[in-house]
């Protein structure tokens, strides 16, 4: 059942850097999920999954096909880089400090309000939009039931057998919208796509470079977006909110705004209320 968001404002938590690439170069990044804050994402589900399919199958005492249905399960998380999704991440939170403190540089950046409905009619094609679910337990994911069938119909255990490939290929696609129940306080909602699923993904991934590591990442055009769903990226977002710990010049982020022909959001800055006090260094 497709989500709908014609009311909600999606917040979207980040620094100034990535706030010029998406209102001066209108790009919006996609990042490796395996890179975020959840040191298990994908993971998650997997392991869940295959846990719940392992004790439906003890249950009948199905002691050997449990068995074998964990080894597949961890030769499967072996491949966790390959079916890597990529994602761009919002809160239904506005202006919430545990958003500033995870994502919005610790305070010092910037949260920018995207309209639901726009973003929703935009995720089409190799995109989806999903609201992220906080669960331990899979026994009644319907996953959990297709893999028991399988089993229970005599299917070879195997990775090349074709109904355990696809029904992991979907397992895969499922656990990117599924975290541990501790990050629930998040309500994240994600703008989702699987490269390596996508046959005809033409976006040419980038390489974001910096003094520790490389991060791969996909950007998205803004513009073209918008110009498909008939907006412009004035009606896409419609707030901006400093960070209660930023140094920024409400002035300076009008003017940037003015300069580049953003007038309607020059008129949208707002400084946090959040009582965010700085850890110390």
């Amino acid at each position: 059942m497709k989500m709908k968001y014609s009311k909600a404002i999606f917040y979207h938590y980040t620094d100034f850097q990535a706030l010029d690439g998406i209102l001066h170069q209108a790009q919006l990044r996609v990042n490796n999920v395996l890179n975020m804050n959840d040191a298990a994402e994908m993971r998650h589900f997997m392991s869940r999954l295959c846990s719940a399919v392992v004790k439906k199958l003890k249950k009948d005492g199905e002691m050997e096909h449990a068995e074998a249905v964990q080894y597949l399960f961890q030769e499967e998380l072996k491949k966790e880089f390959f079916y890597s999704a990529y994602a761009a991440c919002f809160s239904l939170y506005r202006d919430d400090a545990a958003q500033w403190e995870r994502y919005g540089n610790r305070g010092r950046g910037v949260c920018i309000a995207f309209r639901g409905e726009i973003l929703q009619k935009m995720a089409e094609g190799d995109l989806s939009l999903h609201t992220v679910f906080y669960q331990d337990d899979m026994t009644e994911h319907k996953l959990t039931e297709v893999f028991y069938q399988l089993v229970k119909s005599g299917t070879e255990l195997t990775e090349e057998n074709m109904d355990i490939k696809n029904a992991m290929s979907q397992a895969w696609i499922r656990s990117v919208v599924y975290k541990h129940p501790s990050f629930s306080s998040e309500h994240e909602v994600r703008l989702v796509v699987y490269p390596y699923e996508k046959e005809y993904f033409d976006v040419k991934p980038c390489y974001h470079v910096t003094t520790e590591r490389i991060k791969k990442y996909y950007p998205l055009d803004l513009m073209h977006m918008c110009q498909k769903t008939g907006v412009e990226l004035e009606d896409l977002v419609t707030e901006i909110i400093i960070g209660p710990e930023s140094t920024q010049s409400p002035s300076i982020l009008q003017d940037y705004l003015q300069d580049h022909g953003l007038h309607k959001l020059a008129g949208a800055v707002s400084l946090s209320d959040c009582p965010l006090r700085r850890s110390p260094l």
